[in-house]
């Protein structure tokens, strides 16, 4: 069954296009990855399909319902979520701090059974239980550092918490792994999987094509805004129009 079905999604920026009749269906509880060289259109597809950027034509479905060029606030009421390539925390609060604005979204009281009362107390706590469920350590100091001291692996972290203190269905990641050493990405991976294994459907926009491999049950692949191929891995890295457009680029 799927969850969200894009149709026909068209974008021009002036004389460019940015997508080009892109289709596609994303089935409830599975990782999708999608790939393409800079500029093939993966953060456009995003930011049109969670209401950053209207589309020009097409239409993107949720749960069968249309949200086509809804804004993202409602979107995200509906269970939609997004990180960002270019992290976009509050850098002047703490880290737990982060949460409290997604946790008092009608949906976050709503799906996660929390009804607040009034107490700040009681948001700063599910607050540091979703930063330990996505590798905050709950007995350091890291959780109540600034975001504007952490380093990249937990702002990527943080990004992640912020989109599940919505509960939402579906996340969409945008190069989630982008500027994570080795030993980041491989504690990243489990935490990945673990999501899936909790219910959430997760869209993954990927450079660091090893590591989306290991956690994607079907890839899309992008160039020039259109898509080019579709379905398991090494069907599309098989594929002349993949290699074309990956020409120079990393052995996969």
């Amino acid at each position: 069954m799927s969850i969200l079905t894009v149709e026909g999604l068209d974008k021009t920026f002036g004389g460019l296009k940015a997508l080009s009749g892109v289709s596609f269906s994303v089935k409830k509880g599975e990782i999708l990855g999608v790939i393409g060289p800079n500029g093939s259109g993966k953060t456009t597809l995003i930011n049109c399909i969670t209401g950053f950027v209207r589309p020009d034509e097409g239409k993107v479905m949720f749960k069968g319902g249309d949200i086509t060029r809804w804004r993202p606030h409602r979107i995200a009421r509906v269970g939609v979520a997004r990180t960002f390539q270019v992290m976009r925390p509050f850098y002047s609060l703490p880290a737990y701090k982060n949460l409290i604005i997604p946790l008092w979204s009608p949906r976050a009281r709503k799906e996660g059974g929390w009804r607040g009362g009034g107490k700040h107390g009681d948001r700063d706590t599910v607050a540091i239980d979703i930063l330990e469920e996505i590798g905050f350590e709950r007995d350091s100091r890291v959780p109540y550092k600034l975001a504007s001291t952490l380093p990249t692996g937990y702002l990527k972290r943080l990004e992640l918490a912020r989109c599940l203190a919505l509960r939402p269905e579906i996340i969409f990641c945008d190069e989630v792994f982008s500027g994570l050493s080795a030993s980041e990405v491989a504690s990243m991976l489990p935490l990945i999987e673990k999501l899936k294994m909790g219910g959430v459907t997760l869209v993954l926009i990927e450079h660091r094509l090893r590591e989306l491999f290991k956690v994607a049950d079907r890839v899309m692949a992008l160039q020039f805004g259109e898509k080019i191929a579709e379905g398991h891995y090494k069907d599309v890295i098989e594929d002349p129009r993949v290699k074309e457009a990956y020409l120079g680029i990393e052995e996969i």
